[in-house]
Parts: structure tokens; C-alpha cells; sequence
């Protein structure tokens, strides 16, 4: 592995090209931070590929895009002034030793739940420090997909006690949800049963954080289990000549059972 002095050049590197690069080329002369944002976006969604695929050399290869993003940001903003890596870095670096007294102070933690308590603890004192909104959910953003941000929700408010207190409670809490989900179908009401749906995927969600399970990875792996079943299906079919419009579904079944053993 490379040396920390090895790590300082090629970052050094890094900063050498991102100012040629910004002095040089069209393309990037022209960029700003509203126009870098969706290519941000899209950056991390790669990276989130590429982890759920478990390919490090591509987690490698998504790492560098991304941190040539916060390289590009930093270096706009230093144009106007208002910020450069350096304030960048040392901002976090400051943070991350106040959010970590339990090594850099006297606190004393059990375990990594304390640490993640404690961590959501010091954030809202942060930001009242700051002069900011202090409310516990404040700090969830808005932009994030539905998924990910009840799942966000729910671990705040469990920093501050909101949760059960043991576990295994929460399975009524999602029998009472899809019950009500059931009533709400039979009395065909729409918008009534739109409202059920998000009330059992967010207690089905919570029973997930519950038990060390992160709902979007889950859900993920899902997907793609059925996209391999799903296109050994077609693949099937198309060899045997047919197509699916014309296959019924037992027959179909049957091949995705075959999947299923794969």
C-alpha cells in the first residue's frame, strides 16, 4: 500500500490538475456548483452500484469521480472566496473530533449505538451553535428518496428515545398497519388506502432499522435477484422459440422455479 507521503503527492497532483483544468479546458471553465449538482448525483449512484456488486476495482474508479467533485466544488468556491479544500477538510476534521468525545475527550461509550447516539446528540448542539434550527428531524433533507429518508427519520428519533423498547414489538405495530391496509382495499377508498401502503412501508421500514437491516439495501438486492430470475425466464422462452405474451403462467412458473435453483 502507499505511503502517507505517497497519498500527499498524488492528492497534491490531484490539485495541480483540477487548477489546469479549471484555467484550460472549456468544459470545466464553464461549470458551477448548480451545474455540477446532478452530475454529483449521479456520480454517487454509481457508487452505490458498484458496492451492492461488491467490484472493488470499480468502487475504486466511482471513489476518484466523486472525489474529483468535491475537489471541483472546493476549487469554485475559492474563486468567489468563500471556501477552498483546505477550509473544506479542516471543517470536517473539526467535526469530526467534536461528534467524537469518546476519543478526543472523557466520554465514555459501550458500544457503537452510544456513538450513534451520542453523534446525533452533538449535532443538534452544533447547529444551535450555529445559530440554526435545532428540531431533532431538521437535518433530514428533503431531497432524499422516500426510502432512505424514513429510514433517516426513524434512526433520529430513535437518538432522542423515540423507539420501542423491545424489538419484537414492532411486528404488531406492522400487522395493525397492513390490517388497516386491508379495510381501507375493501372499502375501495383511494386515497385512504395510498396513505395505509406508506403507513405499512414505514413500520415495515422501522421493524428493518430494528433489526440491523438497512431497508434500501434490502430492497436492492431484491430488485436485482428478480431482474436474474426475470431475464433467465425470457432467455428460456425465447429459446424455446415462444414469446411471453404467449406463455401462460403456469409455464412460467415452472421456469422460475429453475431460476430460483440458479
Amino acid at each position: 500500500m502507499n505511503t502517507r507521503e505517497d497519498k500527499l503527492k498524488a492528492f497534491n497532483r490531484l490539485l495541480t490538475i483540477m487548477d489546469e483544468l479549471r484555467d484550460q479546458c472549456p468544459w470545466d471553465k464553464k461549470q458551477t456548483i448548480e451545474s455540477l449538482r446532478t452530475l454529483t448525483i449521479e456520480e454517487v449512484y454509481e457508487l452505490a452500484d458498484a458496492i451492492i456488486k461488491e467490484d472493488m476495482q470499480e468502487i475504486k474508479k466511482e471513489l476518484g469521480d466523486i472525489l474529483l467533485h468535491i475537489v471541483f466544488y472546493s476549487k469554485i468556491g475559492s474563486e468567489t472566496n468563500d471556501f477552498d479544500i483546505a477550509d473544506v477538510t479542516n471543517a470536517l476534521c473539526d467535526k469530526l473530533v467534536f461528534r467524537h468525545p469518546h476519543i478526543y475527550g472523557d466520554v465514555k461509550v459501550a458500544n457503537e449505538r452510544e456513538v450513534a447516539d451520542n453523534w446525533e446528540a452533538l449535532k443538534l448542539l452544533e447547529k444551535g451553535k450555529n445559530g440554526k434550527k435545532t428540531t431533532v428531524l431538521g437535518g433530514v433533507p428533503d431531497s432524499l428518496p422516500a426510502l432512505v429518508k424514513a429510514n433517516r427519520i426513524q434512526d433520529k428519533a430513535r437518538g432522542v428515545g423515540f423507539d420501542w423498547e423491545e424489538r419484537s414489538q414492532v411486528w404488531d405495530k406492522v400487522k395493525e398497519e397492513f390490517d388497516e391496509l386491508k379495510r381501507e382495499i375493501e372499502r375501495n377508498d383511494k386515497k385512504k388506502t395510498e396513505e395505509e401502503f406508506g403507513d405499512l412501508f414505514f413500520s415495515l421500514i422501522n421493524a428493518a432499522r430494528l433489526y440491523d437491516i438497512n431497508p434500501e439495501n434490502a430492497l436492492e438486492l431484491t430488485n436485482r435477484k428478480f431482474i436474474k430470475r426475470f431475464n433467465y425466464l425470457e432467455e428460456k422462452t425465447i429459446s424455446k422459440g415462444k414469446s411471453l405474451h404467449d406463455m401462460s403462467l403456469d409455464e412460467m412458473e415452472l421456469l422460475w422455479q429453475e431460476a430460483k435453483n440458479l
